[in-house]
């Protein structure tokens, strides 16, 4: 995807990233449709030898502005173009609070045995070659200028639609890794590829809460940081019991592959 970047490149060399994005930068407009939008971020790398993959939404613009800034940085430091393109995408992906959110998650189901590590927390450090962090829409997808969240569904707006076919071909070059959605959008955008057998659903791992801080309540009572008694009425304990229990087993499982 170096191809790619060497369009933009000029744009994101020029760019004041002293604090981030407050906007989306036109000059790294994709495509527009309307009240749709897609803009460049640099999220191209694909680890290959990952055996998890990590699939958002689409990435915010805060996880936007942290990738370029990083970019940005290993560009003027001469750093070959597929390895800042690495750099980038691992200090961007699921940056911000999410991020201990999904580690809390991951080790619940008992991810790190699978993988031979001691938490989720060393696949954004050490044990970085495991994972592939993605998305089902990989650039960042707005709606009437904002972060793009589900509504309308990925797999009912053509847009969206449209703009899958970047995450089907990553799924087509990681046989051997297993794919957790992170929220019922994407578990939704999976299953599409699943139904046309671009995606193998024996290696989707659907189930787990949102990492977005505002889960909390449900995050926690399903790592088990709150008990039911003080849950409030907006969270289902059933369905996320039924939710762990399937993921555990499930993971266990794999275990045997």
């Amino acid at each position: 995807m170096t191809n790619l970047l060497s369009g933009f490149r000029p744009a994101i060399e020029s760019l004041d990233l002293g604090s981030g994005l407050s906007d989306w930068p036109e000059p790294l407009l994709m495509r527009r449709d309307g009240d749709w939008a897609t803009y460049y971020a640099p999220f191209d790398h694909v680890n290959l030898n990952a055996r998890v993959v990590l699939v958002g939404i689409t990435p915010g613009l805060q996880q936007a502005g942290n990738g370029l800034k990083a970019l940005q940085a290993e560009l003027r430091s001469g750093t070959p173009l597929p390895r800042a393109l690495e750099i980038a995408k691992g200090f961007a992906s699921f940056s911000g609070p999410m991020r201990q959110n999904l580690i809390d998650l991951l080790d619940s189901i008992g991810l790190p045995a699978l993988l031979g590590i001691s938490s989720a927390a060393q696949l954004f450090d050490d044990r970085a070659d495991l994972v592939h962090y993605t998305s089902a829409l990989r650039y960042p997808v707005t709606l009437k200028g904002a972060n793009y969240g589900g509504s309308p569904g990925i797999t009912t707006a053509a847009y969206t639609r449209n703009e899958l076919h970047w995450f089907a071909e990553e799924s087509a070059a990681l046989p051997r890794a297993v794919f957790i959605p992170l929220g019922p959008a994407v578990t939704a955008a999976l299953e599409a590829l699943t139904d046309t057998g671009q995606l193998d659903a024996t290696r989707v791992l659907a189930g787990l809460p949102h990492p977005s801080g505002a889960n909390a309540e449900r995050i926690a009572y399903f790592v088990g940081r709150k008990p039911r008694e003080s849950l409030s009425k907006k969270t289902d304990p059933d369905k996320l019991d039924r939710a762990r229990t399937t993921l555990v087993s499930r993971v266990r499982d794999l275990k045997l592959i």
